[in-house]
């Protein structure tokens, strides 16, 4: 995978467009996440160890939204060879750039990267599903029928590794978290007009949930238990359980 800085908000935009994942921010999307994702790489570590622990052998594992294929190599990387990996993304220029990065792995379970919209993959035979970072840009009307169609389709004790971006219903806690949020995207080297461009171009595109109101999406569709297994300011990993 390239390093390619992140420079897409760097400069005044005047018609500033709604974001979307083009050949642009594929061209820099590593980059793009490592610096604006607090706990990115620990997600990535937190879905290979829980790949490891609860994939089951001759069952399919799932990477809904899979980008540039960090999250579908972890897994793939943790599994036998009896597993399939199939990763997903509605993104041409993301899906042509994770068949390049798949192609150079040579682990021994196989892989299927498909442009699809994840609300059209059909989950079979699954023992891991993972949603990195996803499921916050799929339309809040059709998170629990997502939700539903994964539980459907997970064997016994198959588990949903959910990243997400969240939200607080106490204002004074989301003001907070955003205001640190935004100190770390400084941290990261991102100019002031850098996070407001970005923050404006993803309004009404990235819509985050709170924390309880994903646990009970996941409970009510049928999982058994949801825990969380990594936070990084507001920023989670859970683990939903079949």
């Amino acid at each position: 995978m390239n390093k390619k800085e992140d420079k897409v908000y760097a400069n005044p935009i005047a018609a500033l467009p709604a974001f979307e994942f083009n050949a642009q921010v594929a061209d820099v999307f590593e980059n793009m996440i490592e610096r604006s994702v607090p706990g990115y790489r620990l997600a990535l570590d937190m879905i290979a160890l829980l790949t490891e622990r609860y994939a089951q052998p001759e069952t399919n594992c799932y990477d809904l939204g899979c980008s540039l294929g960090a999250a579908t190599l972890r897994m793939r990387q943790q599994l036998p060879a009896s597993c399939h990996v199939i990763g997903v993304d509605t993104s041409k220029d993301m899906v042509e750039r994770c068949v390049t990065n798949v192609d150079r792995d040579h682990s021994q379970a196989t892989v299927d990267i498909r442009l699809q919209d994840l609300r059209d993959t059909q989950i079979e035979n699954a023992s891991v599903v993972v949603l990195n970072f996803t499921l916050q840009f799929v339309p809040d009307v059709d998170r629990d029928k997502v939700l539903q169609g994964i539980a459907d389709g997970l064997n016994d004790k198959g588990v949903l590794v959910l990243c997400e971006k969240i939200s607080y219903e106490d204002p004074e806690e989301q003001l907070l978290l955003e205001t640190l949020y935004y100190d770390f995207k400084r941290l990261n080297g991102y100019s002031d007009l850098e996070i407001a461009q970005k923050r404006a171009a993803l309004e009404n595109v990235l819509v985050p949930n709170t924390c309880a109101a994903l646990q009970q999406r996941a409970l009510q569709v049928g999982f058994k238990r949801v825990d969380t297994v990594m936070q990084c300011l507001n920023f989670v990993a859970l683990l939903a359980t079949k």
